[in-house]
């Protein structure tokens, strides 16, 4: 039997030590306005207009949270039901969008009918625009539908975002149409072709686009739609308290550190599983 030569890297030991270098100086940079939050979120009110400013706190305290929640519990809307408005328009939005960005991606990418690419490119020219240029409008849709100061104001836009379409369209054109046939020759219906294989293939797509709703709907403040008082977002009710001016720094401070609490766990989360599927997918015609 013949050995098998193995491939010697292009790039000598050095160059490799210098990438790592490299890439660890860049993740520290990224990282730095993480952990300035972290740091000044337990500052106490002098440490904060300390000048010139320290980076890392020098005297822990924990007295910014607990003011947070003395105010919040002075408030004659509870704290948890500011929380549960914003979970229930975090979750229920994160899954709409999730299901309906994937089935109509489904039907784009493997299915060829009159007018799907002109709608393909609506959906990409609707990238371009912000939500604040879809704001009058949006609201306008909303009055006429007497979706105004409810829930659904704001889940039901967040289902039509046109990035989680053209995101999931193009990791679903990646999938061989020859394994979709196959299934469909073996007996598969439609639905257990999308759940079962096409699903299970994107992964990488619908967890990235969970990150996305889920940091877009969780600091929503919704104040353009919700005018209830009971029906507020968490964001909302915790950006009155820093409006509260400087006396409420270190409160906002601690504000700042709780509202990026989700999104970074969700991240966490969801990491490993994007890194593992990225790194084994890839079927290919």
């Amino acid at each position: 039997m013949k050995k098998i030569k193995r491939r010697k890297p292009n790039r000598s030991r050095g160059g490799d030590l210098g990438i790592y270098i490299m890439l660890i100086l860049f993740g520290i940079f990224m990282a730095l306005p993480l952990v300035y939050a972290i740091s000044s979120a337990f500052k106490p009110l002098d440490e904060i207009y300390l000048y010139p400013p320290k980076f890392f706190v020098q005297h822990p305290t924990m007295d910014n949270f607990q003011d947070l929640f003395v105010i919040m519990g002075k408030s004659w809307v509870p704290f948890s039901r500011y929380i549960f408005n914003t979970v229930i328009i975090t979750l229920i939005g994160t899954v709409g969008h999730l299901i309906f960005a994937s089935m109509g991606a489904y039907v784009l990418a493997k299915y060829d009918f009159p007018g799907g690419k002109t709608f393909f490119n609506i959906v990409v020219t609707a990238l371009m625009f912000s939500g604040y240029v879809l704001g009058i409008p949006n609201y306008l849709i909303m009055t006429n539908l007497g979706w105004v100061d409810s829930y659904l104001a704001v889940i039901i836009p967040a289902f039509a975002s046109p990035m989680g379409l053209f995101l999931m369209k193009q990791f679903m054109e990646s999938i061989p149409d020859a394994l979709i046939e196959a299934a469909k020759i073996d007996g598969a219906k439609e639905w257990t072709i999308y759940y079962k294989i096409v699903m299970p293939m994107v992964k990488p797509a619908w967890l990235t686009l969970i990150i996305f709703s889920v940091q877009n709907l969780w600091n929503t403040k919704a104040s353009n739609y919700i005018y209830s008082e009971e029906l507020k977002t968490l964001p909302y009710a915790l950006q009155q308290i820093i409006n509260g001016g400087v006396s409420r720094a270190g409160v906002g401070s601690a504000v700042t550190l709780f509202m990026m609490i989700v999104p970074i766990i969700t991240f966490i989360l969801s990491q490993s599983n994007i890194l593992e599927t990225m790194a084994s997918s890839g079927i290919k015609d």
